[in-house]
């Protein structure tokens, strides 16, 4: 089983800007300073990305590359999929995320209507109310 990771999606609002990022665009590669230690593990699992204390999408990491001035890319494939949101909190550069804890993908068709900020939602999950 793959192991996942997390990213804030900096700069982008919502869903619809971070889908944006993704329109007309062959391989994404996403530039870090470090490798990550476990990336073997995350060759064909998912980057999911936060956008106001939520992870709201997610790409499939094909790979990891290093480039001339000695970072790292992480490689996406082109595809961004819609995921059942899920309060997070922000953090820098990225953190693991195991499979049990990944958010479930939206299926094709189905309404999510419009989903709670990341924050609201953190505050009533904390005072049990959803």
């Amino acid at each position: 089983m793959p192991l996942h990771l997390t990213k804030i999606a900096f700069g982008a609002k919502s869903y619809d800007q971070l889908a944006g990022w993704y329109r007309g665009r062959g391989e994404i590669r996403l530039t870090t300073r470090n490798r990550p230690t476990r990336h073997e593990e995350c060759v064909g699992g998912s980057l999911y990305w936060i956008i106001n204390h939520a992870i709201v999408a997610r790409s499939t990491i094909t790979g990891f590359a290093k480039t001339e001035d000695g970072r790292w890319d992480i490689c996406l494939a082109p595809e961004l999929v819609r995921v059942h949101t899920q309060p997070k909190r922000a953090h820098q550069g990225w953190r693991y995320l195991t499979e049990d804890k990944a958010p479930k993908d939206v299926a094709e068709g189905e309404d999510i209507g419009d989903a709670l900020p990341g924050k609201l939602a953190m505050k009533l999950e904390r005072l049990g109310l959803v």
